[in-house]
């Protein structure tokens, strides 16, 4: 377990761009330094999904003051979530932070055994007296990921990849089907989730797989495991469109877009809330594209303006409730190679 120091700064749940939370709970003791652990089920250097919970975690020690302290490289199985989950809450912190969805059942029975102790889950879809889940919606960019698949897909075939079946990722992957379905039903999806999130050899077979079936963009929902995906289209010359973070900015030949869902902020909002006496165990905290500090599709240089304008008209029928997108996907689906 790392221990990190802290220093103080300001924030208000204004400021982050984020709803403000009406609770009931009384604001933070100012001569009381508000103590955070939180768990990672995976790498916090893994350049997406859990690094961004990191960074989260990192910006409410500079900004917020408060005292932070994680374990990470977690196997994501529920004895040994439990376990980890155990240790911050003996720890002696205010709130334990569960990254990933992957933490739902394990963090819902630690919680209930730490009644004094604050518990979110980040990607979460449980709650309870001491817990409160915070979901960034990803599911939104991903459905605009489709859509761009399905407008410059030239093969026809397009693919998707993620590891382990979590809500989220699964929320993700129906979106991203249903965007491709909606603007072009004769395009083909190659849809996998591998087993693992982290394993580059594995994810590298998959992508090519999926090229030699002819998907010419993919779309990866993967942790450290992506960069295997990455070496395959860039020795195939396929495009892929990345999640969580900005991945056109890191490697625009490669990414043609990325569906951001950034879970930095809801782990800020989440210590946000409890220090401002607005944390609200017992509810599911929602944000998608009305935040687009939160929640966008980025697109590379080449994406052609026709393309960038059908993509804003569907943002703002999603925001405007026109487009319901659907959080089940029950199609084929794309095996791992041997």
């Amino acid at each position: 377990m790392t221990t990190i120091s802290r220093r103080q700064f300001g924030l208000t749940a204004a400021a982050l761009g984020l709803p403000a939370l009406h609770g009931c709970a009384s604001i933070w003791p100012q001569d009381k330094i508000l103590s955070v652990g939180a768990l990672f089920a995976g790498q916090v250097t893994d350049k997406g999904f859990m690094e961004s919970g990191w960074r989260g975690l990192e910006k409410a020690r500079t900004d917020l003051g408060v005292k932070t302290q994680f374990i990470d490289s977690v196997v994501p199985k529920k004895e040994l979530l439990m376990q980890s989950l155990t240790v911050l809450a003996n720890s002696g912190v205010d709130l334990v932070i569960a990254h990933g969805g992957q933490n739902n059942e394990a963090c819902a029975e630690v919680a209930s055994k730490f009644p004094q102790v604050k518990f979110v889950v980040i990607q979460g879809g449980v709650t309870a007296a001491n817990l409160a889940s915070y979901e960034v919606l990803q599911e939104e960019s991903a459905y605009l990921g489709g859509v761009l698949a399905a407008l410059t897909t030239r093969t026809g075939v397009v693919g998707h990849m993620s590891g382990i079946r979590v809500r989220p990722g699964l929320k993700g992957r129906a979106a991203f089907v249903a965007g491709v379905n909606a603007t072009n039903p004769n395009v083909r999806v190659l849809t996998n989730f591998s087993g693992n999130q982290d394993d580059n050899a594995l994810s590298k077979r998959v992508a090519l797989a999926e090229i030699a079936n002819g998907a010419d963009c993919i779309f990866t929902m993967l942790n450290a495991g992506r960069g295997g995906a990455i070496e395959a289209c860039r020795e195939k010359g396929v495009r892929q469109i990345g999640n969580v973070v900005d991945w056109v900015q890191t490697d625009p030949q490669v990414f043609v877009a990325s569906a951001i869902a950034d879970v930095s902020m809801a782990v800020l909002q989440a210590v946000s809330d409890l220090k401002a006496g607005q944390f609200q165990a017992g509810k599911i905290q929602k944000v998608g594209l009305q935040n687009a500090q939160a929640v966008r599709l980025t697109m590379a240089a080449d994406v052609p303006e026709s393309v960038r304008q059908k993509i804003a008209k569907v943002s703002e029928d999603i925001q405007a409730g026109k487009i319901k997108i659907p959080e089940a996907y029950t199609g084929p689906e794309f095996a791992n190679p041997v």
